[in-house]
């Protein structure tokens, strides 16, 4: 079970920290290359949006299943329990 939460933890901070850095990465190439973004039609974070709501479904997803592996091994403690 620990195991599992340690990988939770590990999926939970890729996730996060793939939204920084794409949003870091999108702030820095918006200075650099404002022409480009001027010339879309959509404004220059509609891509920061999308990548958002991908990264907080999959931050929620991870806190619902540690949540629920929490709740499994409190259960299981309980029931071990003399």
């Amino acid at each position: 079970m620990k195991k599992a939460n340690r990988i939770l933890n590990v999926v939970l901070c890729a996730f996060l920290g793939g939204f920084i850095g794409h949003a870091l990465f999108l702030l820095w190439d918006r200075k650099k290359n404002p022409g480009f973004y001027d010339m879309q039609s959509a404004p220059w974070y509609t891509g920061l949006l999308v990548s958002g709501a991908f990264a907080l479904a999959g931050v929620l997803l991870c806190l619902l299943l540690k949540f629920l592996l929490r709740r499994r091994m409190k259960k299981n403690a309980r029931d071990a329990e003399p």
